[in-house]
């Protein structure tokens, strides 16, 4: 007489070797941009016609390390949106990079 055996399959979880993660960080439409203003007049100051509108911003590169990939976009905007951007008058864009 054989007896059942019941295989328990594990669940494996696919980690990211190594992952970078860039985040675009800008004003909010709407809101006065100093700067960009400032590099605008420049610009025409230099002869540079044709330019409308500059906008400055900043951007993150953050490389992660032994984050399930699932996670990680989760994870990239978590940290976007509690640390890296201000949400009252910034916005942002993540790009993650496998």
């Amino acid at each position: 007489m054989k007896k059942n055996r019941t295989s328990i399959k594990k669940k494996s979880v696919n980690f990211s070797k190594l992952t970078q993660a860039t985040v675009y960080v800008s004003l909010k439409n709407g809101v006065l941009d100093p700067q960009g203003l400032t590099i605008k007049r420049a610009l025409d100051e230099l002869g540079y016609k044709g330019i409308k509108e500059v906008r400055s911003g900043k951007f993150y590169q953050i490389k992660l390390d032994q984050l399930p990939r699932r996670g990680v976009k989760e994870f990239v905007k978590e940290i976007s949106d509690k640390l890296l951007a201000n949400p009252v008058i910034e916005k942002f864009e993540m790009e993650i990079e496998e």
